[in-house]
């Protein structure tokens, strides 16, 4: 490991939290970090440019759009000559190690500057600008890169940064204009950006249920005009009052003519006569407050980033940090950045199979999952199949229950089988609540939240007959259950029940969706993620409200029961102070704001401080604590502050909490209906008036 003198830069055309995890990372392990203020044009200049970055420089950052530091495209740096300059102005302040956030032009253009660095430096000092020593200690330039592209158009990760709040633009202005659109019947064409990249188009048409969709890398066959205005026909003849278009701006057909959304917008008025509507998104793609996603694969990346650069060693190549499944990985940055020229290779050369390959898996799924869904097969083509499979959800609703149903009915329809909707779970499913579905019956559900279908926690145990009755009348084959925890219990049941009830004997599955990502076999389950965008924007109005008041400090609970992990995850992407989970025990001395401050030597400019508690279950769902502002502002044990009123909004917990007082501590908890005020005094007593605890406690001794 490298000693604290590690000096970091960052050059950002990226995501704001990701140069907060860099520059908080950084002073973790005891290095110096720099901005790079105006990307490579400010290492270019340099002055004040390239400023030293301190924690209390990244607060309050996570929420803020775009990039605070700035972004300038440089010319000069793509010359020998502005690199000499850049490379003069780092070894002025010693800085060795750069984090690079960008595309993949911004990330080939660092490659190149640390390929010329070592003769960049004997320029330098043949020209007498640095002396022998600047050379041998700053011999080495390590590089790490981070990928920023809303376009999500680089090859080797998942999903860069910026692409989830993209979608998240998207999909509101599909919304907002779905009302309109299905009020007067329209027919309405989106432009979304991807001029070389069709994936915002792609996953933005999968999310929404969109009728076409127009990309780069699958040009639509000759005859794709007819295709289009017989689906759209069809498609208001199933009695659907709208038509959603979704076009990216670099759309190609087969003979590499452009495909606009003015261009459709006439076909469609000329051959159906429908009323058509064109919207161009633009810029507002680009805007708008990081979604939870971004800002947690933010920190996630650059704090991969800093150890990259901490572990890198003289022979070590560049490499970019990318998501690959659900884990932050490194890759060598330039094989990366040759596999994504390669794909602008293959759509010129017209080999579009190639391109999509080299997109990578998660471009080729999604693709394949929109053909799927999006069209409809004649019963004439349908397979010949007499599987009959049941689809339900059990527990509480979760978003993305609806699209999941859509999504199983579908697949289902096309492979053959019948599909039957069962409502209100397996309570539902014993009265008989069943019902066949078909294709159309599902349009729209992607963007509805909530369970269409009606979902309970009713398990199945003191029902299983009259549950294997219905399943023997509707020859049930197979079952769909979507749903968290409870879902898993009640599969168990119907497992475990098989040996007294034949009719169980059939293929199961689970789909899981909770809010609180608790059950096992997943690393996210649905519901989770816009879950933890409503605690994020929770947050952010928190702030937005608290800016112009005195100091205080905000508690916010979050739903999670024994599991954490909304708690723990949106206070990483809000940045809150600190959090407190079921999974890690604490007591009333924790109850401090630990990271950051010493009054003496950190000047507080906030105004507001969150601490995220995961609700538990077994207890009182009111339980949270809000402090006194000056707790936050101190260092000192809590039991030292506790002369300012501590509210707090259930005290079941309370006796174990008081073991960490000292002897000479007093609380008293006068109850009104549901708050306890926590008081120090001189004696040694504990008095509750509540009925579910003890009206007096002994003496406390906590030797």
């Amino acid at each position: 490991m490298k000693p604290p003198n590690l000096f970091f830069s960052i050059l950002l055309t990226g995501m704001n939290a990701a140069v907060r995890a860099v520059v908080r990372m950084g002073i973790y392990v005891g290095a110096k970090v720099y901005f790079i203020h105006e990307g490579y044009q400010g290492m270019v200049d340099g002055g004040d440019n390239i400023k030293e970055a301190t924690w209390e420089s990244v607060s309050s950052m996570l929420q803020v759009g775009g990039t605070v530091i700035g972004s300038a495209r440089c010319k000069e740096f793509r010359t020998h000559e502005g690199r000499l300059k850049a490379a003069h102005n780092l070894v002025q302040r010693g800085i060795t190690n750069l984090c690079v956030i960008g595309g993949d032009g911004s990330l080939t253009g660092a490659n190149l500057f640390r390929e010329e660095w070592s003769g960049l430096l004997n320029e330098l000092l043949e020209q007498g600008l640095i002396n022998e020593e600047a050379v041998s200690s700053n011999s080495v330039l390590h590089i790490v890169g981070m990928v920023g592209s809303i376009d999500n158009d680089f090859c080797g990760t998942d999903m860069t940064i910026g692409t989830d709040s993209a979608l998240h633009r998207i999909i509101e202005v599909v919304d907002a204009i779905m009302t309109t659109a299905q009020s007067h019947q329209r027919t309405f064409v989106l432009e979304v950006m991807g001029r070389h990249c069709g994936y915002l188009a792609l996953v933005s048409a999968l999310a929404c249920g969109a009728d076409w969709v127009f990309i780069p890398e699958m040009p639509p066959d000759d005859g794709w005009e007819d295709n289009m205005c017989q689906k759209l026909s069809e498609n208001r003849a199933d009695k659907k009052r709208l038509n959603i278009i979704i076009v990216a701006e670099g759309a190609i057909d087969s003979h590499n003519k452009a495909i606009t959304p003015d261009c459709i917008k006439d076909l469609v008025v000329r051959c159906l006569g429908f009323d058509t509507r064109v919207t161009i998104l633009g810029h507002v793609q680009r805007g708008g407050t990081p979604s939870a996603f971004d800002r947690i694969l933010g920190s996630r990346m650059g704090v991969e980033a800093v150890l990259a650069l901490l572990e890198a060693s003289t022979d070590t190549p560049a490499c970019v940090v990318s998501l690959v499944g659900n884990q932050a990985v490194r890759l060598p940055l330039m094989e990366c950045v040759q596999m994504t020229q390669e794909v602008q290779k293959a759509m010129d050369e017209k080999k579009f199979d190639e391109a999509v390959r080299l997109r990578g898996r998660s471009f080729e799924n999604n693709l394949s999952t929109y053909r799927l869904l999006s069209y409809h097969k004649l019963d004439s083509e349908l397979p010949n199949s007499s599987f009959n499979v049941a689809v339900l959800n059990v527990g509480a609703p979760a978003a993305g229950m609806n699209a999941a149903v859509r999504s199983a009915v579908r697949v289902g329809i096309t492979e053959g089988h019948k599909m039957f909707a069962v409502n209100d779970g397996f309570e539902g499913f014993a009265k008989g609540q069943i019902k066949e579905i078909k294709w159309g019956d599902v349009g729209g559900w992607t963007g509805q939240g909530g369970s269409l279908l009606g979902t309970k926690r009713t398990l199945p145990a003191k029902r299983l007959a009259k549950i294997a009755e219905q399943m023997r009348i509707h020859n049930i084959n197979a079952l769909l259950v979507i749903g968290g925890f409870e879902a898993f219990e009640s599969l168990l049941e119907l497992y475990e029940a098989r040996a007294h009830h034949e009719e169980f004997c059939v293929p199961m599955c689970i789909l899981p969706a909770t809010i609180s990502n608790n059950v096992p076999g997943t690393d996210h389950s649905l519901g989770a993620d816009t879950s933890l965008n409503a605690i994020v924007e929770t947050c952010d109005r928190i702030k937005q409200s608290a800016s112009g008041t005195k100091r205080r400090v905000f508690i916010i609970e979050t739903m999670g029961g024994y599991c954490g992990y909304l708690a723990t995850v949106g206070g990483l992407a809000a940045g809150a102070d600190t959090v407190y989970i079921y999974e890690e025990a604490f007591d009333i001395r924790d109850l401090q704001v630990r990271n950051v401050i010493k009054a003496k030597h950190i000047h507080i400019d906030r105004s507001v401080t969150y601490i995220l508690c995961s609700a538990r279950q077994g207890r009182d769902p009111d339980y949270t604590i809000i402090l006194h502002p000056e707790i936050a502002l101190r260092d000192e044990p809590i039991v030292e502050l506790l002369s300012s009123n501590v509210w707090i909004l259930c005290c079941t917990e309370m006796r174990t909490a008081m073991k960490t007082l000292p002897q000479t501590s007093s609380i008293s908890c006068t109850q009104r209906k549901d708050a306890a005020c926590l008081t120090a005094g001189r004696t040694s007593s504990v008095t509750c008036s509540r009925s579910d605890a003890n009206a007096t406690f002994l003496p406390l001794d906590v030797r």
